[in-house]
């Protein structure tokens, strides 16, 4: 079972008004905006630069969500952040979404995110930038043995 424990960094992001759908709870393609979100919001946090400003930029080559729990406005949320695998031009996040239940985090969503690194201008894969890999270094985790 996968808990908030699993991942260094738990991220905020609040519901808006707007992430509702006509069923009154957030559509699914809105997970997938979370964890966009929670990813580049941490990373310029974690790197103290504006990422959209290096020579190289990631961009999302694979994204997907296995959905556990409904979520509604206006719930707040935590996004699990934590690297699978970090190559020489791609990192891999594992990520979770939790909804905040009083003193509890429960489980909404599992998922995935791969940003590839391309140049800025040719888009042509190179190498992750220094400062970002450094920063994702940080939440590489080592595979649980079972």
């Amino acid at each position: 079972m996968t808990t908030a424990q699993d991942y260094p960094v738990l991220w905020p992001v609040p519901t808006r008004w707007a992430d509702n759908d006509h069923y009154g709870h957030v559509n699914n393609v809105t997970y997938y905006s979370y964890f966009d979100t929670a990813v580049n919001a941490w990373l310029m946090h974690a790197t103290g630069t504006d990422i959209r400003d290096l020579p190289a930029i990631g961009v999302v080559a694979r994204t997907s969500c296995d959905f556990h729990g409904s979520l509604s406005f206006p719930d707040q949320l935590r996004v699990g952040l934590r690297v699978g695998r970090l190559g020489r031009s791609s990192i891999t996040y594992e990520l979770a979404i939790f909804r905040e239940a009083g003193d509890a985090l429960e489980l909404a969503a599992t998922g995935g995110f791969v940003h590839v690194y391309v140049d800025n201008e040719t888009r042509k894969s190179v190498e992750i930038p220094a400062v970002i890999r450094e920063a994702a270094t940080a939440l590489v985790v080592e595979p649980k043995t079972v």
